[in-house]
């Protein structure tokens, strides 16, 4: 099933791969994680995206603690098989931190800046940490 996708893929000598998701109806970049081989099986047998944990050394589905869930509309790979864009239909936010998006902060006038707000308390998401 998809070889030519895996024949493809250059996984890293991790057997990782970069992944970065975008909301598929208004292009917001979302966040970006690893996706291992069995992840991108999980993902396109089931529409729900999983990734591959490097601090935990496991797979996960997005969202199967926050409910904060992706549902993969399309799968695209680069030019040069090292990072895949998944385009996703987003529920809820994206970033465990409570925003929309993993990309919350900008460089302005030399300096970091926060430049959205927590939609959603970690803390209700999650429970404490």
């Amino acid at each position: 099933m998809n070889e030519a996708l895996f024949k493809a893929i250059k996984f890293g000598p991790d057997g990782l791969v970069a992944a970065i998701a975008q909301a598929h109806d208004t292009g917001e970049v979302l966040m970006a994680a690893f996706m291992n081989r069995e992840a991108i099986e999980k993902t396109l047998a089931t529409g729900e995206v999983h990734y591959f944990s490097r601090s935990r050394h496991a797979l996960w589905r997005k969202g199967e603690s926050s409910g904060q869930t992706q549902r993969l509309i399309e799968l695209r790979l680069d030019c040069d098989g090292d990072a895949l864009l998944l385009l996703v239909d987003q529920t809820g936010v994206a970033c465990h931190t409570g925003r929309r998006s993993c990309f919350f902060r900008a460089l302005k006038d030399g300096e970091l800046k926060t430049i959205t707000n927590v939609l959603v308390d970690p803390e209700r998401l999650y429970g404490e940490r």
